[in-house]
């Protein structure tokens, strides 16, 4: 089951609450857009600009729906209002995870280098976890060590 797939809560809202939750815990700018496909948050806090990409549905992927046990072609009404649902949960799980991490900050549980380091903007545009993820990707390319060699101060 998806987080929040019954929400009402507008995309608007959403983005909002984000808002407020950064800008209360010392975010010092905040930025949001949307194109297809995709959200964007964009702040500064603790001097390190942060990003969040939110993938999001395209219309396209609610043209069909399961129907007498077949998929059927969509009502646009139906594809917008499916469309417009599954936007408004991906925004939710959002402002959720965003609202955990500062918890967690707050708490003393993390620090927020710790919770937000994948997503920090770095000089180039990229953020350290798609920086980083390459890097990783091409480690075990070639070849990772097994865990008894790990032990053994490789």
């Amino acid at each position: 089951m998806t987080y929040a797939a019954n929400t009402n809560v507008p995309v608007s809202k959403s983005r909002a609450e984000i808002e407020h939750l950064l800008t209360r815990h010392g975010a010092t700018r905040f930025a949001s857009m949307s194109e297809s496909g995709r959200g964007v948050i964009m702040f500064e806090a603790e001097g390190r600009r942060v990003m969040f990409s939110l993938p999001l549905p395209k219309r396209e992927e609610f043209a069909q729906r399961l129907k007498h046990g077949r998929m059927q072609p969509a009502s646009p009404d139906w594809t917008d209002a499916a469309h417009e649902q599954a936007c408004r949960s991906r925004w939710r799980s959002l402002a959720l995870i965003i609202k955990a991490k500062l918890e967690a900050v707050d708490s003393g549980v993390s620090t927020f280098q710790d919770e937000f380091l994948a997503f920090i903007v770095l000089p180039g545009g990229d953020t350290v976890g798609s920086y980083v993820a390459a890097q990783i990707e091409a480690i075990y390319q070639g070849g990772m060590p097994t865990m008894l060699q790990l032990g053994a101060g490789r």
